[in-house]
């Protein structure tokens, strides 16, 4: 296979890259707690595993997130990896702040951490880091408990839409 040569920065528009960026698929997670007394959560597609020792996952958030500057006063964090089946719930939490956690089945933690009852492994989280990178904040965070349950196939954003795998 022949490739061309790659081009300097004239092709970094926005909309090229989001579409070079979408062909690498990406688990989904809910970053989720309970702050003031309000559900308060968001998905994000960016999650990563970081380290073992000590236990640590990231994730990215936009520095124009409206959630993220409430979510990130919390105690404690729940991050649940989400399955297949919650493409609606997905869109529901990236939806009307007033209505993200409508009809969905969570559990609080005593700490204030949010997790969806269905994910497929849940996590009871605090910040680590916050990282500055460009129009995003790289979150990192420490994890101290972990749940993991669940066998089905984990929810898939590609392409700018979501999907399974195929197995």
């Amino acid at each position: 296979m022949t490739m061309t040569a790659l081009t300097t920065n004239q092709d970094l528009d926005a909309t090229r890259l989001r579409a070079a960026f979408g062909v690498f698929p990406s688990g989904v997670v809910a970053v989720a707690a309970s702050v003031d007394d309000e559900l308060v959560g968001l998905a994000a597609s960016s999650f990563t595993s970081v380290s073992l020792d000590p236990p640590l996952v990231s994730f990215s958030v936009a520095t124009t997130s409206k959630t993220w500057p409430t979510l990130r006063r919390a105690g404690h964090l729940g991050l649940t990896v989400l399955a297949e089946h919650h493409g609606a719930v997905c869109r529901q939490l990236a939806g009307p702040v007033a209505h993200r956690f409508d009809d969905v089945a969570v559990t609080t933690t005593d700490a204030g951490a949010v997790t969806l009852d269905e994910g497929l492994a849940r996590f009871d989280c605090t910040i680590y880091r916050e990282v500055d990178a460009g129009d995003h904040t790289i979150v990192i965070l420490r994890l101290h408990a972990v749940e993991h349950t669940d066998t089905s196939q984990p929810l898939v954003f590609h392409r700018s839409s979501f999907g399974t795998l195929a197995g």
